[in-house]
Protein backbone atom coordinates (compact mmCIF):
# COMPACT_ATOMS: atom_id res chain seq x y z
CA UNK A 1 0.00 0.00 0.00
CA UNK A 2 1.25 3.44 -0.88
CA UNK A 3 1.36 6.27 1.63
CA UNK A 4 -1.30 8.99 1.62
CA UNK A 5 1.17 11.47 0.16
CA UNK A 6 1.81 9.15 -2.80
CA UNK A 7 -0.43 8.66 -5.80
CA UNK A 8 -2.21 5.34 -5.97
CA UNK A 9 -1.16 2.65 -8.42
CA UNK A 10 -4.43 2.89 -10.38
CA UNK A 11 -4.10 6.65 -10.78
CA UNK A 12 -0.55 6.30 -12.07
CA UNK A 13 -1.65 3.58 -14.50
CA UNK A 14 -4.55 5.65 -15.84
CA UNK A 15 -2.30 8.67 -16.28
CA UNK A 16 0.26 6.59 -18.16
CA UNK A 17 -2.42 5.12 -20.46
CA UNK A 18 -3.89 8.55 -21.17
CA UNK A 19 -0.44 9.86 -22.03
CA UNK A 20 0.05 7.13 -24.63
CA UNK A 21 -3.18 5.24 -25.51
CA UNK A 22 -1.93 3.41 -28.59
CA UNK A 23 1.84 3.13 -28.14
CA UNK A 24 3.92 1.20 -25.63
CA UNK A 25 6.30 4.10 -25.28
CA UNK A 26 5.46 7.27 -23.41
CA UNK A 27 5.51 10.43 -25.43
CA UNK A 28 8.52 12.44 -24.23
CA UNK A 29 6.60 15.66 -24.68
CA UNK A 30 3.89 14.41 -22.39
CA UNK A 31 6.31 13.48 -19.66
CA UNK A 32 8.28 16.72 -19.83
CA UNK A 33 5.51 19.03 -18.74
CA UNK A 34 7.47 19.89 -15.64
CA UNK A 35 11.09 20.73 -16.14
CA UNK A 36 13.48 18.49 -14.17
CA UNK A 37 15.23 19.85 -11.15
CA UNK A 38 18.63 20.03 -12.80
CA UNK A 39 17.13 21.77 -15.89
CA UNK A 40 15.62 24.46 -13.64
CA UNK A 41 19.02 25.02 -12.01
CA UNK A 42 20.74 25.30 -15.38
CA UNK A 43 18.14 27.65 -16.82
CA UNK A 44 18.41 29.90 -13.76
CA UNK A 45 22.22 29.97 -13.90
CA UNK A 46 22.75 29.85 -17.66
CA UNK A 47 19.99 31.75 -19.56
CA UNK A 48 21.82 31.22 -22.82
CA UNK A 49 21.21 27.47 -22.57
CA UNK A 50 17.42 27.76 -22.57
CA UNK A 51 17.17 27.32 -26.33
CA UNK A 52 19.49 24.29 -26.32
CA UNK A 53 17.50 21.15 -25.59
CA UNK A 54 19.35 18.52 -23.55
CA UNK A 55 19.25 14.81 -24.51
CA UNK A 56 16.12 12.95 -23.50
CA UNK A 57 16.49 11.61 -19.97
CA UNK A 58 14.20 8.69 -20.77
CA UNK A 59 16.75 7.40 -23.28
CA UNK A 60 19.76 7.87 -21.01
CA UNK A 61 20.47 4.13 -21.12
CA UNK A 62 21.32 4.43 -24.82
CA UNK A 63 23.51 7.51 -24.49
CA UNK A 64 26.96 7.33 -25.98
CA UNK A 65 30.03 9.27 -24.87
CA UNK A 66 29.13 12.20 -27.12
CA UNK A 67 25.61 12.35 -25.67
CA UNK A 68 27.06 12.51 -22.16
CA UNK A 69 29.36 15.34 -23.21
CA UNK A 70 26.40 17.19 -24.75
CA UNK A 71 24.37 16.68 -21.58
CA UNK A 72 27.29 18.03 -19.54
CA UNK A 73 27.26 21.21 -21.61
CA UNK A 74 23.54 21.80 -21.08
CA UNK A 75 23.35 21.39 -17.32
CA UNK A 76 26.41 23.14 -15.86
CA UNK A 77 29.62 24.81 -17.07
CA UNK A 78 31.89 22.09 -15.74
CA UNK A 79 35.67 22.20 -16.10
CA UNK A 80 37.59 20.50 -18.89
CA UNK A 81 39.20 18.24 -16.30
CA UNK A 82 35.82 16.70 -15.43
CA UNK A 83 34.91 16.36 -19.10
CA UNK A 84 38.21 14.62 -19.80
CA UNK A 85 37.58 12.33 -16.85
CA UNK A 86 34.19 11.24 -18.20
CA UNK A 87 35.63 10.77 -21.66
CA UNK A 88 38.76 8.90 -20.63
CA UNK A 89 36.92 6.61 -18.24
CA UNK A 90 34.28 5.79 -20.92
CA UNK A 91 31.31 6.94 -18.83
CA UNK A 92 28.29 6.51 -21.08
CA UNK A 93 24.59 6.51 -20.25
CA UNK A 94 24.49 3.14 -18.53
CA UNK A 95 27.52 3.98 -16.39
CA UNK A 96 25.93 7.33 -15.56
CA UNK A 97 22.83 5.59 -14.20
CA UNK A 98 24.94 3.26 -12.05
CA UNK A 99 27.21 6.04 -10.75
CA UNK A 100 27.44 6.49 -6.98
CA UNK A 101 28.77 9.22 -4.73
CA UNK A 102 31.76 7.04 -3.88
CA UNK A 103 32.56 6.75 -7.60
CA UNK A 104 32.52 10.55 -7.93
CA UNK A 105 34.79 10.83 -4.91
CA UNK A 106 37.19 8.29 -6.41
CA UNK A 107 37.65 10.49 -9.46
CA UNK A 108 39.76 12.76 -7.32
CA UNK A 109 41.25 10.53 -4.63
CA UNK A 110 41.95 7.36 -6.62
CA UNK A 111 41.99 8.38 -10.28
CA UNK A 112 43.94 11.56 -9.37
CA UNK A 113 41.91 14.01 -11.47
CA UNK A 114 42.33 17.60 -10.31
CA UNK A 115 38.73 18.30 -9.35
CA UNK A 116 37.56 20.73 -6.71
CA UNK A 117 35.33 19.63 -3.88
CA UNK A 118 32.52 21.92 -4.94
CA UNK A 119 32.59 20.70 -8.54
CA UNK A 120 32.41 17.08 -7.43
CA UNK A 121 29.44 17.84 -5.17
CA UNK A 122 27.60 19.74 -7.92
CA UNK A 123 28.25 16.99 -10.43
CA UNK A 124 26.99 14.34 -8.04
CA UNK A 125 23.80 16.29 -7.24
CA UNK A 126 23.15 16.73 -10.96
CA UNK A 127 23.68 13.03 -11.67
CA UNK A 128 21.56 11.99 -8.71
CA UNK A 129 18.62 14.19 -9.72
CA UNK A 130 18.90 12.93 -13.30
CA UNK A 131 18.75 9.36 -12.00
CA UNK A 132 15.63 10.18 -10.01
CA UNK A 133 14.02 11.80 -13.07
CA UNK A 134 14.83 8.74 -15.16
CA UNK A 135 13.37 6.45 -12.55
CA UNK A 136 10.12 8.37 -12.26
CA UNK A 137 9.66 8.32 -16.02
CA UNK A 138 10.40 4.61 -16.13
CA UNK A 139 7.73 4.00 -13.51
CA UNK A 140 5.23 6.00 -15.54
CA UNK A 141 6.10 4.04 -18.65
CA UNK A 142 5.96 0.57 -17.15
CA UNK A 143 2.26 0.60 -16.01
CA UNK A 144 1.26 1.79 -19.47
CA UNK A 145 3.16 -1.11 -21.00
CA UNK A 146 1.46 -3.51 -18.58
CA UNK A 147 -2.05 -2.30 -19.53
CA UNK A 148 -1.31 -2.39 -23.23
CA UNK A 149 0.22 -5.86 -23.00
CA UNK A 150 -2.82 -7.22 -21.13
CA UNK A 151 -5.67 -5.74 -23.17
CA UNK A 152 -4.39 -3.27 -25.73
CA UNK A 153 -3.04 -3.58 -29.24
CA UNK A 154 0.02 -5.52 -30.18
CA UNK A 155 3.23 -4.15 -28.80
CA UNK A 156 6.32 -3.98 -30.90
CA UNK A 157 9.53 -5.28 -29.47
CA UNK A 158 11.18 -2.54 -27.48
CA UNK A 159 14.94 -2.37 -26.98
CA UNK A 160 16.49 -3.35 -23.69
CA UNK A 161 16.59 -0.52 -21.21
CA UNK A 162 18.65 -0.19 -18.07
CA UNK A 163 16.47 -0.77 -15.01
CA UNK A 164 17.44 0.22 -11.49
CA UNK A 165 16.30 -1.80 -8.50
CA UNK A 166 13.89 -0.50 -5.91
CA UNK A 167 16.59 1.00 -3.72
CA UNK A 168 17.55 3.62 -6.27
CA UNK A 169 16.37 6.34 -3.93
CA UNK A 170 19.52 6.24 -1.83
CA UNK A 171 22.59 7.97 -3.27
CA UNK A 172 24.95 5.18 -2.39
CA UNK A 173 22.84 2.27 -3.58
CA UNK A 174 22.55 3.13 -7.29
CA UNK A 175 24.81 0.36 -8.41
CA UNK A 176 22.19 -2.41 -8.46
CA UNK A 177 21.67 -2.45 -12.21
CA UNK A 178 19.83 -5.03 -14.27
CA UNK A 179 18.63 -5.30 -17.85
CA UNK A 180 14.88 -5.49 -18.42
CA UNK A 181 12.55 -5.32 -21.39
CA UNK A 182 8.87 -4.50 -21.11
CA UNK A 183 8.89 -5.00 -17.34
CA UNK A 184 5.40 -5.06 -15.81
CA UNK A 185 5.09 -3.30 -12.49
CA UNK A 186 3.11 -5.51 -10.12
CA UNK A 187 3.49 -3.34 -7.05
CA UNK A 188 2.92 0.30 -6.35
CA UNK A 189 5.55 2.45 -8.10
CA UNK A 190 5.69 4.99 -5.29
CA UNK A 191 9.40 5.49 -4.54
CA UNK A 192 8.75 6.33 -0.89
CA UNK A 193 7.30 2.86 -0.28
CA UNK A 194 10.26 1.07 -1.90
CA UNK A 195 13.37 3.03 -0.94
CA UNK A 196 15.78 1.67 1.63
CA UNK A 197 18.19 4.02 3.31
CA UNK A 198 21.88 3.36 3.91
CA UNK A 199 21.30 3.11 7.65
CA UNK A 200 18.77 0.33 7.15
CA UNK A 201 21.16 -1.52 4.89
CA UNK A 202 23.90 -1.24 7.48
CA UNK A 203 21.55 -2.53 10.18
CA UNK A 204 20.51 -5.45 8.00
CA UNK A 205 24.16 -6.38 7.57
CA UNK A 206 24.74 -6.27 11.29
CA UNK A 207 21.60 -8.26 12.14
CA UNK A 208 23.40 -11.53 11.57
CA UNK A 209 24.55 -14.34 13.80
CA UNK A 210 26.18 -12.98 16.97
CA UNK A 211 29.24 -15.23 16.37
CA UNK A 212 29.51 -16.81 19.76
CA UNK A 213 32.65 -18.69 18.76
CA UNK A 214 34.60 -15.48 18.14
CA UNK A 215 33.37 -14.11 21.46
CA UNK A 216 34.53 -17.30 23.18
CA UNK A 217 37.95 -16.97 21.53
CA UNK A 218 38.32 -13.39 22.77
CA UNK A 219 37.20 -14.46 26.25
CA UNK A 220 39.77 -17.25 26.27
CA UNK A 221 42.45 -14.80 25.14
CA UNK A 222 41.60 -12.38 27.96
CA UNK A 223 41.41 -15.24 30.48
CA UNK A 224 44.86 -16.45 29.47
CA UNK A 225 46.33 -12.93 29.72
CA UNK A 226 44.92 -12.45 33.24
CA UNK A 227 46.66 -15.64 34.36
CA UNK A 228 49.93 -14.53 32.78
CA UNK A 229 49.59 -11.13 34.47
CA UNK A 230 49.02 -12.74 37.88
CA UNK A 231 52.04 -14.99 37.46
CA UNK A 232 54.24 -12.07 36.33
CA UNK A 233 53.10 -10.06 39.36
CA UNK A 234 54.38 -12.87 41.59
CA UNK A 235 57.73 -12.81 39.77
CA UNK A 236 58.16 -9.05 40.02
CA UNK A 237 57.27 -9.14 43.73
CA UNK A 238 60.20 -11.50 44.23
CA UNK A 239 62.45 -9.00 42.39
CA UNK A 240 61.24 -5.78 44.07
CA UNK A 241 64.20 -3.50 44.97
CA UNK A 242 65.18 -3.15 48.60
CA UNK A 243 63.54 -0.07 50.09
CA UNK A 244 66.63 0.75 52.18
CA UNK A 245 69.02 0.72 49.25
CA UNK A 246 66.60 2.16 46.68
CA UNK A 247 64.39 4.96 48.09
CA UNK A 248 61.40 6.32 46.15
CA UNK A 249 62.23 8.15 42.94
CA UNK A 250 61.63 11.91 42.67
CA UNK A 251 58.11 12.60 41.42
CA UNK A 252 56.49 16.02 41.00
CA UNK A 253 53.00 14.90 42.00
CA UNK A 254 53.95 12.54 44.83
CA UNK A 255 56.36 15.05 46.33
CA UNK A 256 53.64 17.71 46.55
CA UNK A 257 50.53 15.70 47.45
CA UNK A 258 50.30 14.15 50.90
CA UNK A 259 49.53 10.49 51.32
CA UNK A 260 45.81 9.64 51.76
CA UNK A 261 45.43 6.13 53.23
CA UNK A 262 41.87 5.47 52.04
CA UNK A 263 42.41 6.83 48.51
CA UNK A 264 43.31 3.52 46.89
CA UNK A 265 40.13 1.87 48.16
CA UNK A 266 38.14 4.79 46.73
CA UNK A 267 39.85 4.22 43.39
CA UNK A 268 38.66 0.62 43.33
CA UNK A 269 35.15 1.68 44.33
CA UNK A 270 35.00 4.09 41.38
CA UNK A 271 36.20 1.27 39.14
CA UNK A 272 33.46 -1.01 40.47
CA UNK A 273 30.87 1.68 39.72
CA UNK A 274 32.17 2.04 36.15
CA UNK A 275 32.08 -1.71 35.72
CA UNK A 276 28.45 -1.81 36.88
CA UNK A 277 27.48 0.83 34.30
CA UNK A 278 29.33 -1.07 31.59
CA UNK A 279 27.56 -4.29 32.59
CA UNK A 280 24.16 -2.61 32.20
CA UNK A 281 25.17 -1.29 28.77
CA UNK A 282 26.25 -4.78 27.73
CA UNK A 283 23.01 -6.40 28.87
CA UNK A 284 20.71 -4.07 26.93
CA UNK A 285 22.86 -3.32 23.86
CA UNK A 286 21.60 -5.05 20.74
CA UNK A 287 25.11 -5.93 19.51
CA UNK A 288 26.49 -7.03 22.85
CA UNK A 289 28.60 -9.81 21.36
CA UNK A 290 30.57 -7.38 19.21
CA UNK A 291 31.14 -5.18 22.27
CA UNK A 292 32.31 -8.13 24.33
CA UNK A 293 34.75 -9.24 21.63
CA UNK A 294 36.26 -5.79 21.41
CA UNK A 295 36.44 -5.35 25.17
CA UNK A 296 38.17 -8.69 25.76
CA UNK A 297 40.54 -8.17 22.84
CA UNK A 298 41.64 -4.69 23.93
CA UNK A 299 41.86 -5.54 27.63
CA UNK A 300 43.90 -8.65 26.91
CA UNK A 301 46.28 -6.78 24.61
CA UNK A 302 46.89 -3.89 27.04
CA UNK A 303 47.48 -6.16 30.03
CA UNK A 304 49.78 -8.40 27.98
CA UNK A 305 51.85 -5.33 27.15
CA UNK A 306 51.82 -4.43 30.84
CA UNK A 307 53.34 -7.83 31.65
CA UNK A 308 56.31 -6.99 29.45
CA UNK A 309 56.88 -3.48 30.79
CA UNK A 310 56.74 -4.40 34.50
CA UNK A 311 58.91 -7.48 34.00
CA UNK A 312 61.83 -5.97 32.11
CA UNK A 313 62.36 -3.03 34.52
CA UNK A 314 61.75 -3.02 38.29
CA UNK A 315 61.13 0.43 39.74
CA UNK A 316 61.68 1.22 43.40
CA UNK A 317 58.74 1.37 45.77
CA UNK A 318 56.98 4.77 45.34
CA UNK A 319 55.93 5.24 48.97
CA UNK A 320 57.58 4.64 52.32
CA UNK A 321 54.25 3.53 53.80
CA UNK A 322 54.28 0.41 51.63
CA UNK A 323 55.70 -2.70 53.27
CA UNK A 324 57.37 -4.32 50.29
CA UNK A 325 60.11 -6.86 50.90
CA UNK A 326 61.30 -9.41 48.40
CA UNK A 327 61.87 -11.88 51.23
CA UNK A 328 58.10 -12.11 51.68
CA UNK A 329 57.76 -13.93 48.35
CA UNK A 330 61.27 -15.39 48.15
CA UNK A 331 61.63 -19.19 47.89
CA UNK A 332 64.83 -19.86 49.83
CA UNK A 333 64.14 -23.43 50.93
CA UNK A 334 66.83 -25.63 49.30
CA UNK A 335 64.61 -28.68 49.56
CA UNK A 336 62.05 -27.19 47.15
CA UNK A 337 62.72 -28.29 43.61
CA UNK A 338 61.73 -26.50 40.40
CA UNK A 339 58.30 -28.14 40.25
CA UNK A 340 57.60 -27.30 43.89
CA UNK A 341 58.60 -23.67 43.33
CA UNK A 342 56.29 -23.53 40.30
CA UNK A 343 53.41 -24.88 42.37
CA UNK A 344 54.04 -22.25 45.07
CA UNK A 345 54.12 -19.45 42.49
CA UNK A 346 50.96 -20.72 40.79
CA UNK A 347 49.19 -20.80 44.16
CA UNK A 348 50.15 -17.17 44.81
CA UNK A 349 49.11 -16.24 41.26
CA UNK A 350 45.72 -17.85 41.81
CA UNK A 351 45.26 -15.78 44.97
CA UNK A 352 45.94 -12.62 42.97
CA UNK A 353 43.76 -13.75 40.04
CA UNK A 354 40.79 -14.72 42.21
CA UNK A 355 40.92 -11.35 44.00
CA UNK A 356 41.15 -9.45 40.66
CA UNK A 357 44.29 -7.76 41.99
CA UNK A 358 42.20 -5.44 44.17
CA UNK A 359 43.23 -4.34 47.62
CA UNK A 360 39.63 -4.39 48.85
CA UNK A 361 39.76 -8.13 48.14
CA UNK A 362 42.85 -8.49 50.35
CA UNK A 363 45.41 -8.60 47.53
CA UNK A 364 48.68 -6.72 48.17
CA UNK A 365 51.42 -6.74 45.55
CA UNK A 366 54.63 -4.85 44.97
CA UNK A 367 56.83 -4.21 41.96
CA UNK A 368 54.03 -4.02 39.34
CA UNK A 369 54.41 -0.31 38.76
CA UNK A 370 55.07 0.30 35.07
CA UNK A 371 52.30 0.76 34.12
CA UNK A 372 49.20 1.08 36.32
CA UNK A 373 46.65 -1.70 35.85
CA UNK A 374 44.00 0.22 37.78
CA UNK A 375 44.35 3.14 35.37
CA UNK A 376 43.99 0.76 32.43
CA UNK A 377 40.74 -0.65 33.82
CA UNK A 378 39.28 2.79 34.60
CA UNK A 379 40.18 4.22 31.18
CA UNK A 380 39.00 1.23 29.23
CA UNK A 381 35.62 1.17 30.98
CA UNK A 382 35.18 4.91 30.50
CA UNK A 383 35.93 4.79 26.77
CA UNK A 384 33.67 1.81 26.14
CA UNK A 385 30.74 3.39 27.99
CA UNK A 386 31.05 6.70 26.13
CA UNK A 387 31.49 4.96 22.76
CA UNK A 388 28.53 2.61 22.97
CA UNK A 389 25.91 4.86 24.52
CA UNK A 390 23.92 7.59 22.72
CA UNK A 391 25.69 10.91 22.24
CA UNK A 392 22.91 12.87 23.92
CA UNK A 393 23.50 11.21 27.30
CA UNK A 394 25.70 14.07 28.44
CA UNK A 395 25.18 13.39 32.13
CA UNK A 396 26.33 9.77 31.81
CA UNK A 397 29.40 10.67 29.76
CA UNK A 398 30.36 13.45 32.16
CA UNK A 399 29.94 11.06 35.08
CA UNK A 400 32.17 8.40 33.54
CA UNK A 401 34.89 10.89 32.75
CA UNK A 402 34.74 12.29 36.29
CA UNK A 403 34.99 8.77 37.71
CA UNK A 404 37.97 8.09 35.47
CA UNK A 405 39.81 11.25 36.45
CA UNK A 406 39.01 10.92 40.14
CA UNK A 407 40.12 7.29 40.06
CA UNK A 408 43.49 8.36 38.64
CA UNK A 409 43.77 11.06 41.29
CA UNK A 410 43.06 8.54 44.05
CA UNK A 411 45.81 6.25 42.72
CA UNK A 412 48.35 9.05 42.92
CA UNK A 413 47.03 10.32 46.26
CA UNK A 414 47.50 6.84 47.73
CA UNK A 415 51.14 6.87 46.51
CA UNK A 416 50.64 3.42 44.97
CA UNK A 417 52.10 4.38 41.59
CA UNK A 418 54.41 6.96 40.11
CA UNK A 419 52.94 9.67 37.92
CA UNK A 420 54.66 8.17 34.88
CA UNK A 421 52.89 4.86 35.53
CA UNK A 422 49.48 6.51 35.40
CA UNK A 423 50.29 8.71 32.40
CA UNK A 424 51.67 5.84 30.31
CA UNK A 425 48.70 3.63 31.23
CA UNK A 426 46.16 6.28 30.18
CA UNK A 427 48.00 7.06 26.95
CA UNK A 428 48.49 3.45 25.82
CA UNK A 429 44.91 2.43 26.67
CA UNK A 430 43.30 5.42 24.96
CA UNK A 431 45.53 5.13 21.86
CA UNK A 432 44.86 1.43 21.42
CA UNK A 433 41.12 1.99 21.83
CA UNK A 434 41.07 4.79 19.28
CA UNK A 435 43.29 2.95 16.79
CA UNK A 436 41.15 -0.16 16.98
CA UNK A 437 37.87 1.69 16.49
CA UNK A 438 39.29 3.91 13.76
CA UNK A 439 40.24 0.84 11.74
CA UNK A 440 36.90 -0.84 12.44
CA UNK A 441 34.68 2.19 11.74
CA UNK A 442 36.46 3.10 8.50
CA UNK A 443 36.18 -0.43 7.06
CA UNK A 444 39.91 -0.99 6.97
CA UNK A 445 39.37 -4.64 6.05
CA UNK A 446 37.13 -3.68 3.10
CA UNK A 447 39.73 -1.52 1.38
CA UNK A 448 41.80 -2.67 -1.58
CA UNK A 449 45.04 -2.33 0.42
CA UNK A 450 43.82 -4.34 3.43
CA UNK A 451 46.70 -6.85 3.20
CA UNK A 452 48.91 -4.71 5.44
CA UNK A 453 46.12 -4.42 8.00
CA UNK A 454 45.60 -8.18 8.04
CA UNK A 455 49.34 -8.81 8.51
CA UNK A 456 49.94 -6.27 11.29
CA UNK A 457 46.64 -6.80 13.09
CA UNK A 458 45.69 -10.47 12.71
CA UNK A 459 43.44 -10.58 15.77
CA UNK A 460 41.62 -7.45 14.64
CA UNK A 461 41.20 -8.97 11.16
CA UNK A 462 39.67 -12.12 12.61
CA UNK A 463 37.31 -10.48 15.07
CA UNK A 464 36.14 -7.69 12.72
CA UNK A 465 35.89 -9.65 9.48
CA UNK A 466 32.08 -9.67 9.50
CA UNK A 467 31.48 -6.15 10.91
CA UNK A 468 30.97 -3.50 8.26
CA UNK A 469 31.06 0.04 9.56
CA UNK A 470 30.07 1.74 12.80
CA UNK A 471 28.10 -0.25 15.34
CA UNK A 472 24.76 1.56 15.88
CA UNK A 473 23.88 2.26 19.49
CA UNK A 474 20.58 0.38 19.62
CA UNK A 475 19.24 -1.13 22.81
CA UNK A 476 16.72 -3.82 23.68
CA UNK A 477 13.84 -3.15 26.00
CA UNK A 478 13.37 -5.48 29.00
CA UNK A 479 10.47 -7.13 27.17
CA UNK A 480 12.40 -7.87 24.00
CA UNK A 481 15.38 -8.94 26.09
CA UNK A 482 13.25 -11.46 27.96
CA UNK A 483 11.72 -12.69 24.71
CA UNK A 484 15.13 -13.24 23.15
CA UNK A 485 16.34 -14.94 26.33
CA UNK A 486 13.34 -17.29 26.28
CA UNK A 487 13.95 -18.00 22.61
CA UNK A 488 17.58 -18.83 23.30
CA UNK A 489 16.58 -21.14 26.15
CA UNK A 490 14.00 -22.89 23.96
CA UNK A 491 16.53 -23.23 21.15
CA UNK A 492 19.12 -24.72 23.50
CA UNK A 493 16.49 -27.07 24.92
CA UNK A 494 15.47 -28.21 21.44
CA UNK A 495 19.07 -28.84 20.50
CA UNK A 496 19.65 -30.79 23.71
CA UNK A 497 16.54 -32.92 23.09
CA UNK A 498 17.59 -33.52 19.50
CA UNK A 499 21.09 -34.61 20.56
CA UNK A 500 19.63 -36.85 23.29
CA UNK A 501 17.31 -38.50 20.77
CA UNK A 502 20.18 -39.08 18.39
CA UNK A 503 22.26 -40.66 21.15
CA UNK A 504 19.31 -42.85 22.25
CA UNK A 505 18.71 -44.05 18.71
CA UNK A 506 22.40 -44.82 18.28
CA UNK A 507 22.39 -46.88 21.48
CA UNK A 508 19.25 -48.71 20.38
CA UNK A 509 20.87 -49.61 17.09
CA UNK A 510 24.00 -50.84 18.84
CA UNK A 511 21.95 -52.95 21.28
CA UNK A 512 19.89 -54.52 18.45
CA UNK A 513 22.87 -55.56 16.35
CA UNK A 514 23.75 -58.78 18.34
CA UNK A 515 20.15 -60.10 18.13
CA UNK A 516 20.08 -59.41 14.43
CA UNK A 517 23.38 -61.26 14.04
CA UNK A 518 21.91 -64.23 15.96
CA UNK A 519 18.89 -64.28 13.67
CA UNK A 520 21.11 -64.03 10.64
CA UNK A 521 23.31 -66.90 11.89
CA UNK A 522 20.25 -69.07 12.62
CA UNK A 523 18.94 -68.39 9.13
CA UNK A 524 22.28 -69.34 7.65
CA UNK A 525 22.36 -72.52 9.70
CA UNK A 526 18.86 -73.44 8.55
CA UNK A 527 19.80 -72.76 4.97
CA UNK A 528 22.97 -74.80 5.30
CA UNK A 529 21.11 -77.72 6.91
CA UNK A 530 18.48 -77.61 4.18
CA UNK A 531 21.13 -77.60 1.52
CA UNK A 532 22.91 -80.50 3.23
CA UNK A 533 19.73 -82.58 3.43
CA UNK A 534 19.05 -81.91 -0.24
CA UNK A 535 22.56 -83.00 -1.13
CA UNK A 536 22.21 -86.15 0.92
CA UNK A 537 18.88 -86.97 -0.71
CA UNK A 538 20.30 -86.42 -4.14
CA UNK A 539 23.32 -88.59 -3.37
CA UNK A 540 21.02 -91.35 -2.02
CA UNK A 541 18.66 -91.18 -4.97
CA UNK A 542 21.40 -91.05 -7.58
CA UNK A 543 22.05 -94.89 -7.79
CA UNK A 544 18.36 -95.67 -7.94
CA UNK A 545 17.83 -93.15 -10.69
CA UNK A 546 20.86 -94.57 -12.48
CA UNK A 547 19.43 -98.09 -12.18
CA UNK A 548 16.03 -96.91 -13.41
CA UNK A 549 17.63 -95.18 -16.34
CA UNK A 550 19.63 -98.30 -17.21
CA UNK A 551 16.57 -100.56 -17.02
CA UNK A 552 14.60 -98.17 -19.23
CA UNK A 553 17.40 -98.07 -21.77
CA UNK A 554 17.65 -101.86 -21.87
CA UNK A 555 13.91 -102.20 -22.20
CA UNK A 556 13.89 -99.71 -25.05
CA UNK A 557 16.66 -101.53 -26.86
CA UNK A 558 14.90 -104.88 -26.38
CA UNK A 559 11.61 -103.50 -27.63
CA UNK A 560 13.35 -102.06 -30.65
CA UNK A 561 14.97 -105.39 -31.44
CA UNK A 562 11.64 -107.20 -31.10
CA UNK A 563 9.95 -104.71 -33.45
CA UNK A 564 12.76 -105.10 -35.95
CA UNK A 565 12.59 -108.91 -35.89
CA UNK A 566 8.79 -108.86 -36.17
CA UNK A 567 8.98 -106.55 -39.15
CA UNK A 568 11.53 -108.73 -40.89
CA UNK A 569 9.36 -111.84 -40.33
CA UNK A 570 6.30 -110.02 -41.70
CA UNK A 571 8.19 -108.98 -44.79
CA UNK A 572 9.34 -112.52 -45.49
Amino acid sequence: MCDEECETCDTVTQRAVQASPAQPEVNPAATQTDAPFWEQIVQSKNPQNKQRSPPDVLRVASWQLDDVQQWMGTVEPYSDELRDCLLNEAIDGQVLLALTEQDVRDMRYKLNYKLTFGEMKKFWLTVYNMQLQWRQKQQLQQPAQKVLLNGGPAVSSAPLVLGISSNLGSPTSLGNVFLASNVAVETCPCPEAQDMSDAQQEKSKLLEAPEYFKTAISLGYSFMVTWITSFVMVIVHERVPDMKRYPPLPDIFLDNVPHIPWAFNMCEITGSLLFTIWLVVLIFHKYRMVLLRRFFALAGTVFLLRCVTMLITSLSVPGTHLQCNQKDFAIDDPTVDVFGALVIRMTRAYRIWSGLGMSIQGVRTCGDYMFSGHTVALTLLNFFITEYTPRNLYFLHTLTWLLNMFGIFFILAAHEHYSIDVFVAFYITSRLFLYYHTLANNRALMQSDSTRTRIWFPMFSYFESSVDGIIPNEFDTPGTLMDSLVQQIVRIKDQAVFIANRMWLARQQVSQRPSLDIFRNSDLDNRNSAMGSKLRRSSAQAPQQFKRTTKDAVATVVATDLRTSFTEKKVL
